[in-house]
């Protein structure tokens, strides 16, 4: 039996959930998330609690009931309080820009990078170096962080690149002469 599957989901009175023909829609003050549930669970609604209960009691019916569980939780927590990454640009002439809906980066390259950003994501610089992007779903907010730091992914040698504010880089010694 699932640990995490079994475990009700709580939400706050500003947030309204929908749930009609397996799509789960939950609005609340952060914006707007919708998923469709797969047919190996089902989802009750009542006084503030999400229950997600298994039907398929197969191995991959179990783990689909602890997902299921696991994103709607993530999607409570998104429209409530949202998700926040840091991101750090190191080197030197390294240098960030937000424009509109633009995320110019400057990364040593011949040309400057830009990067058009979604609507549902929300990017602040700090300083020149230093990049604060939120959103409400956890998925895009990931894929995004992951596409900005892929061009231009931190060296092994000097630490040069993107990284997770939280991320430490292990550093390999130089050549020797």
């Amino acid at each position: 039996m699932s640990r995490i599957g079994q475990s009700p989901i709580n939400f706050q009175e500003n947030v309204e959930v929908f749930f009609e023909n397996k799509l789960l829609r939950l609005k609340g003050p952060k914006g707007l998330l919708e998923m469709v549930i797969t047919n190996s669970v089902d989802v009750k609604i009542n006084d503030n609690k999400i229950l997600v209960e298994n039907k398929d009691d197969t191995q991959k019916g179990k783990a689909n009931w602890g997902t299921t569980r696991a994103l709607i939780n993530n999607m409570v927590i998104g429209v409530t309080t949202g998700f926040t990454k840091n991101l750090e640009i190191v080197g030197v002439g390294y240098r960030g820009a937000v424009s509109g809906k633009k995320l110019t980066l400057n990364l040593g390259l011949s040309h400057s990078v830009e990067i058009e950003i979604p609507d549902d994501i929300e990017v602040k610089m700090e300083g020149n170096t230093k990049l604060s992007i939120s959103s409400a779903n956890k998925h895009k907010l990931g894929q995004f962080c992951s596409v900005i730091r892929s061009k231009r992914p931190p060296e092994p040698f000097k630490g040069k690149g993107i990284k997770y504010a939280d991320e430490y880089i292990i550093r390999k010694e130089g050549k020797k002469k």
